[in-house]
């Protein structure tokens, strides 16, 4: 049984926080949520009231935080991890920040001897709660291997991408691939059904032709022809487009940083933002389908 400071008790981090009290370990839990907490001691978790307290008898800290601003502030401040961490625990940040902003804390943590790696997550809420999430990990090997039997109770897939801030790098590019894979299923179904093939017609024939994709397959955004998708739930998230379009503004911010065109980002991201300024980026991303045909 490992101890493991878990801070970040969200959709994602509540049931993550679960899975490794299931596994056996000893989970000292801890949220700005007090329901949140409530929620993860009846999971199996022990209460913890603050950062320090989460952190100060664990082997391994896990966090699952909303911005790099938030993941700077638990790891940096003087009342965060790396203050108040015993010696030789070993750091996890699962939370999906700026490339800069993960190493620069893998940065600070490694100047006071610990070691860290960056594991931003895919999957989503149901396979968060299933323990069936990927994790893209970056970091030195040996961190990895230690953080690897940790992941392994809340994963299926651990890929080590490289080194530190390469797990955050795989994320946003994995995200904003898939951003734009999305729109652009959603631009084809519309144009098939305005050109008179209707949808069942057209992902029979699409899925199994050169335009197939995870987002026409597994979460087609068309209403029919993929039962257990979003858009039969009138785009009930799923993974909201609030989520997709922080996503995509991460990779633009890396793209320009980084000098990388990527004008297809570009766009999808505008088309995110139009969702986000109609009120509706509370709808699974998806639901872009409903901006393609004009029904926001």
């Amino acid at each position: 049984m490992t101890k493991i400071g878990f801070i970040g008790l969200g959709n994602m981090g509540g049931p993550m926080a679960a899975n490794l009290a299931k596994a056996g370990h000893e989970v000292f839990a801890t949220d700005l949520s007090i329901g949140a907490i409530e929620r993860a001691v009846e999971a199996g978790c022990r209460r913890a009231d603050s950062v320090a307290d989460a952190v100060k008898d664990a082997d391994v800290v896990v966090t699952m935080l909303p911005a790099g601003a938030h993941v700077r502030s638990v790891y940096l401040d003087k009342y965060g991890v790396i203050t108040h961490a015993k010696t030789g625990a070993l750091f996890i940040d699962s939370s999906t920040i700026d490339v800069d902003s993960a190493r620069a804390v893998i940065g600070a943590a490694a100047e006071k001897h610990f070691a860290m790696v960056d594991a931003p997550v895919s999957g989503g809420v149901a396979a968060a709660t299933a323990g069936a999430l990927t994790f893209m990990v970056g970091g030195e090997k040996d961190a990895f291997e230690r953080a690897r039997p940790v992941l392994e109770n809340m994963g299926k897939n651990i890929f080590h991408a490289g080194d530190a801030g390469n797990g955050q790098v795989a994320k946003i590019c994995n995200n904003m691939l898939l951003g734009i894979s999305m729109i652009a299923t959603c631009e084809a179904f519309n144009l098939a059904e305005k050109l008179g093939l209707d949808a069942q017609t057209f992902f029979d024939i699409s899925s199994t032709a050169s335009g197939q994709s995870w987002s026409m397959t597994s979460y087609c955004p068309a209403p029919g022809p993929v039962p257990n998708a979003p858009s039969n739930r009138d785009y009930q998230p799923g993974f909201a487009a609030a989520m997709m379009l922080k996503d995509m503004r991460l990779a633009q911010e890396a793209a320009h940083r980084a000098k990388a065109a990527t004008p297809l980002g570009a766009q999808s991201e505008a088309l995110y933002a139009l969702m986000e300024s109609a009120g509706k980026d509370n709808l699974d991303f998806s639901g872009v389908m409903k901006l393609i045909r004009g029904d926001l």
